[in-house]
């Protein structure tokens, strides 16, 4: 391996991990937040409802904004922007101007995360791809370790956002003097993977009309869906429904990114010898098996092992489908593609666990399973759908 694609590794890993540390900010600042600005505990709501909407208008057209500038440029740009938006976070004195602030670095962390994803697919192996995603992880823990240890040091939330703020625009000021090596990157092709500034030339209004790109999207978006929804409530469906201890179930939800987190690692390990669609195929199965027994729960026991099993089994799944675009879709259409998946994804990060709850409050919080084995058995097919219809099937 060369020593320019080692540097380009090495700065998608580093930007992966900041990536994740804004989401895991907010959870530790927020009871202080509120505070300091004296508003209600449901505006919560308001400020995520504001960063995806950044994060789609971004995500979706990054393939737009690379085809007219360049990767380097985009990912330095959406750094800067990111880093305007958590700064940003700590001066103002308005709770409306922190909502508007939460767009902007919407629009930067959306930009990051499609314009990297569709980079890594197109010159990263899968190998890459499964580490780059574990860094996000890596990414999510430091942010309320960074969050707490600001707390208790200053008493202030707005330290934390300023540090991690600070990290995005050093990390914007590295791709900017990376330039020509994004570019050197850029502009090696091979016969099996084209040039992505070849794949970006592809009209977007020529990929939206393509069936399949939707039957992408709508995979990341049942995807994220489940992956949230078996985050987000967890923790209430053991505590308020099975009488788990607040202390047990805590650690039961824990292990579930615990878990995931170790998932992508061993993935990255075998990820070239299975392929992505084995990957993906083979997660869903253990998700499957992992939501079953959550509906089953015979004991604390077994609710501590689904938990964890699904957190590991589908631990490969994005990266594993970011990395199969362009034999799904084309490549002439990936790199739009990944632009796409990634605003799907937020959509349903966003919507799927919402909706689920609302169903939960007016049935029972017992429908959470089965309805995570709904969401995996349908992404089971819809993927099998997906390879049947890819320009270079692959058996599995």
């Amino acid at each position: 391996m060369d020593r320019s694609k080692i540097i380009l590794i090495i700065l998608a890993y580093i930007a992966f991990i900041a990536l994740g540390m804004p989401d895991g900010l907010l959870g530790v600042a927020w009871p202080s937040m509120r505070t300091s600005f004296d508003i209600s505990l449901d505006a919560l709501g308001t400020l995520l409802l504001a960063t995806v909407i950044g994060y789609l208008l971004s995500s979706f057209s990054s393939g737009y904004l690379i085809a007219r500038s360049s990767v380097g440029l985009v990912l330095a740009a959406s750094c800067a922007l990111t880093g305007l938006g958590l700064i940003g976070y700590t001066l103002v004195p308005a709770w409306w101007m922190m909502v508007l602030l939460g767009v902007v670095a919407g629009l930067g962390a959306g930009a990051i995360d499609a314009g990297l994803n569709t980079y890594a697919a197109t010159h990263f192996s899968e190998r890459v791809m499964q580490w780059l995603h574990a860094s996000y992880g890596i990414g999510v823990t430091l942010g309320p370790m960074i969050m707490t240890f600001t707390l208790t040091a200053w008493e202030s939330w707005r330290v934390g956002y300023g540090v991690v703020g600070g990290f995005q625009w050093l990390l914007a000021v590295c791709f900017v003097f990376t330039l020509p090596v994004w570019m050197q990157g850029t502009a090696s092709a091979t016969p099996d993977r084209p040039t992505l500034l070849t794949d970006y030339k592809t009209p977007f209004q020529v990929t939206l009309r393509q069936g399949r790109v939707w039957l992408n999207a709508l995979l990341f978006l049942l995807y994220t869906g489940s992956e949230v929804t078996t985050s987000v409530w967890a923790y209430t469906l053991l505590t308020e429904a099975r009488g788990v201890a607040p202390t047990v179930a805590g650690l039961v939800a824990g292990s579930y990114w615990a878990t995931f987190t170790l998932g992508r690692i061993i993935a990255g390990i075998y990820a070239k010898r299975l392929g992505a669609d084995r990957l993906v195929q083979g997660g869903l199965l253990g998700a499957l098996l992992g939501s079953f027994l959550l509906w089953w729960a015979p004991s604390d026991i077994m609710n501590a092992l689904a938990v964890a099993l699904i957190g590991f089994a589908i631990a490969p799944i994005f990266p594993a489908l970011v990395s199969g675009t362009s034999r799904r879709v084309g490549a002439r259409f990936a790199a739009n593609t990944i632009g796409i998946q990634m605003a799907a994804a937020a959509l349903g990060a966003s919507m799927v666990p919402g909706l689920i709850g609302i169903a939960a409050n007016r049935i029972s919080l017992e429908i959470i399973p089965p309805c995570l084995f709904f969401l995996f058995a349908s992404l089971f097919g819809l993927h099998r759908l997906s390879m049947r219809n890819s320009e270079n099937p692959v058996s599995v």
